[in-house]
């Protein structure tokens, strides 16, 4: 059992909702790997897709039977993470965000800077964050500083698929703030990379559409 955010958890596995060839896939994937815990681009669900298309989303959802952790995908400063982490959580009835400031739009780094100022709002307001971060260890002890019981640092930058770039930054972040919750967000690219952070002694790990595919549970 995991204690996350003051929930009971089984799987140490979280989804995301987004690229599915189609609700039923990604509904059926997310069934077949047994997470508990699935991400939803709010911004990207609201100003992309039609009405149509958004109920018959948030339906599916609903169905799913799982945690909702909605992000801030899309935001480039504190002050619109912010205001889409307030609406997520009156849409969805939940304190829980994963927050996302990006700095940079070649390689989605997050910008340090605005995320810190975003959560620190959002913690004076109540949230349970789970901020999108780099391994940087100076920024993620800041992050902790600030209340942050969860990082969500990447193994390597979203969608590059890479696995591990730095094992020594990874296992040094690991040592040196034990008593936080490590999710690996980003850069896994097979089951055998999201098999490796856990072997590294990370409490879970995010997977994108690709690898959930062919993911098994992990538990």
């Amino acid at each position: 059992m995991w204690t996350l955010a003051k929930k009971n958890i089984n799987s140490r596995l979280l989804l995301g909702t987004a690229q599915y060839p189609s609700l039923e896939i990604m509904c059926q994937a997310i069934k077949n790997s047994e997470t508990e815990i699935i991400t939803v681009a709010l911004k990207r669900q609201i100003f992309q897709d039609s009405l149509k298309t958004q109920n018959a989303f948030w339906e599916s959802l609903k169905q799913l039977n799982c945690h909702l952790l909605p992000n801030t995908a899309g935001c480039h400063n504190a002050k619109d993470a912010v205001m889409l982490a307030e609406m997520a959580r009156e849409i969805f009835q939940t304190n829980w965000i994963k927050l996302e400031v990006i700095g940079d739009e070649y390689n989605l780094q997050p910008d340090p800077f605005e995320l810190l100022k975003a959560a620190k709002i959002l913690i004076e307001r109540g949230f349970e964050i789970f901020p999108y971060c780099t391994y940087d260890l100076v920024v993620c002890q800041k992050l902790r500083d600030l209340g942050c019981s969860i990082l969500m640092p990447w193994a390597a930058p979203i969608g590059s698929g890479k696995g591990i770039l730095n094992h020594y930054a990874l296992e040094t972040l690991r040592a040196r703030l034990p008593e936080v919750n490590l999710i690996i967000d980003a850069g896994i690219g097979k089951p055998s990379h999201a098999t490796r952070v856990m072997e590294m002694g990370f409490d879970g790990v995010l997977l994108n559409t690709a690898v959930s595919l062919c993911a098994n549970p992990i538990k």
